[in-house]
């Protein structure tokens, strides 16, 4: 295995551990999203308990702050891993790009390889008719 195989081998360990953190970070997102959805339910429920109640109403306000504050911080939470994953995707993308150099470097590599050793093999053979030709010639 050469140097550059090796390179192309932990080049693509880094691509994979990259889609794995972007891939969690937007399973943070979709959390953190339906979290702020069952809020918003939990809320609405919650109205329409404080609406049907004198003891329920008086409770509702400050349960009605606390939410609002869970939510604000569901917000900025959800804003920071957005954040995150636009980070995360442009990493993501300039590690393909440097795995795909490497796989064209080795690519042209074996293709070279391959018509140097054709190359060779042709110039052996060449060299073998030339032989079979002057010992035909001499005779």
């Amino acid at each position: 295995m050469s140097a550059l195989d090796s390179l192309i081998r932990v080049n693509k360990y880094k691509l994979d551990e990259r889609r794995r953190q972007l891939a969690e970070l937007e399973r943070l997102v979709e959390r953190l999203r339906g979290e702020s959805l069952r809020l918003e339910q939990e809320l609405t429920s919650e109205q329409q308990v404080a609406a049907a109640s004198r003891d329920a109403g008086h409770a509702y306000g400050r349960y009605a702050c606390d939410i609002i504050d869970r939510r604000q911080k569901l917000a900025a939470s959800i804003d920071d891993a957005e954040t995150q994953i636009l980070t995360a995707r442009e990493a993501l993308a300039e590690s393909f790009r440097e795995v795909k150099r490497y796989e064209i470097t080795a690519a042209n590599r074996n293709t070279r390889e391959r018509l140097t050793a054709e190359r060779k093999q042709r110039i052996a053979q060449d060299e073998v008719a030339a032989q079979i030709h002057r010992r035909g010639s001499a005779r």
